[in-house]
């Protein structure tokens, strides 16, 4: 039976390896407008200005770009121990950690494809210094004065081996609800889209195309508005940051888009999906066929054949 939909509240931090941390961490605060709180060794602890927490970015040097944690805060802490419960029923067994600042215990668990998922309830409320205090107290942070000024992490797109399977994962154990897919004409899943709040979408799978497994496809950012996003691909041309595609307009969930690639090889969606939200609590799965994504994006821009085969970390 699919669990209720509450138990996760949202989509918290994401952890992102990179092999040039230097230069990652640049793009992340001169170029995107996060800002540093807190480094430990080799991870430094990023926040977007309206994310309440104490980091919604961990950026890890490491040899090789991908990810290597995603983690998701629970409801309660009855919340938590639910989602465990059902978590090791359904042979995913996981692990106790307080590794993370700003955090109490976490339990790290893996997708079917090997993703790391994280779960987590007891979270410290980020309190600005006064350089950073915003002029609205129900703000966390002033927006930065520099950089495309992105508002909070908005969701992880996954490359997996068997969409269906990480899919169900989310859904059956963790309690997410599916909100749009692609079925190929052989009947496989090509991508899934699933939310956790009234959201389209927190989490998303991908096909990997390489058969892989445990890659990341992207993380995205949201913005306050369209328009920053067309001023993110300006400062882009100005800055050096590698545009994919974009900006444009998906026809699946509709999000105002743009991709570029970080230093470090992970590529990052700048997007604005704040105008849909699903609020039926029965919203109906929606299937796009294989002719209807043939016909690219929703204003006719064709998929870019990097889409499909980039993902970190890179394999041949």
């Amino acid at each position: 039976m699919t669990p209720p939909l509450g138990d996760i509240a949202h989509l918290g931090h994401v952890e992102l390896l990179t092999p040039d941390l230097d230069a990652s961490l640049a793009f992340f605060t001169d170029y995107l407008g996060l800002t540093v709180n807190g480094q430990e060794g080799d991870k430094v602890y990023l926040r977007t200005f309206d994310d309440y927490e104490h980091h919604s970015l961990v950026l890890v040097a490491h040899e090789k770009a991908g990810m290597r944690r995603t983690a998701l805060r629970t409801s309660s802490e009855e919340a938590l121990r639910r989602r465990v419960k059902e978590l090791e029923a359904a042979g995913h067994q996981g692990r106790w950690t307080e590794d993370e600042p700003g955090l109490g215990r976490i339990y790290a668990t893996a997708d079917p494809d090997g993703h790391e998922i994280a779960l987590y309830w007891e979270s410290e409320y980020y309190r600005a210094p006064e350089h950073l205090t915003p002029g609205l107290k129900n703000q966390p942070q002033a927006k930065p004065g520099h950089g495309v000024g992105v508002r909070r992490l908005d969701h992880v797109n996954f490359l997996g081996a068997d969409v269906a399977a990480n899919a169900d994962f989310h859904q059956n154990v963790l309690g997410a609800r599916p909100t749009e897919q692609i079925r190929l004409d052989n009947g496989r899943i090509a991508a899934k889209w699933l939310t956790y709040t009234n959201k389209s979408y927190d989490v998303v799978y991908t096909e990997d195309w390489t058969g892989s497994q445990g890659r990341l496809h992207h993380i995205a950012f949201a913005t306050d508005t369209r328009e920053d996003i067309l001023r993110a691909a300006d400062l882009a041309l100005d800055t050096g940051v590698f545009i994919e595609t974009g900006p444009h307009k998906h026809a699946i969930q509709q999000t105002f888009f743009l991709y570029v690639y970080e230093p470090g090889g992970n590529r990052i969606e700048l997007c604005n999906p704040l105008t849909r939200l699903v609020l039926a609590p029965d919203w109906p799965l929606i299937t796009w066929t294989e002719a209807e994504r043939k016909k690219g994006q929703a204003w006719g821009l064709k998929t870019i054949e990097s889409f499909h085969t980039h993902g970190t970390p890179v394999v041949d």
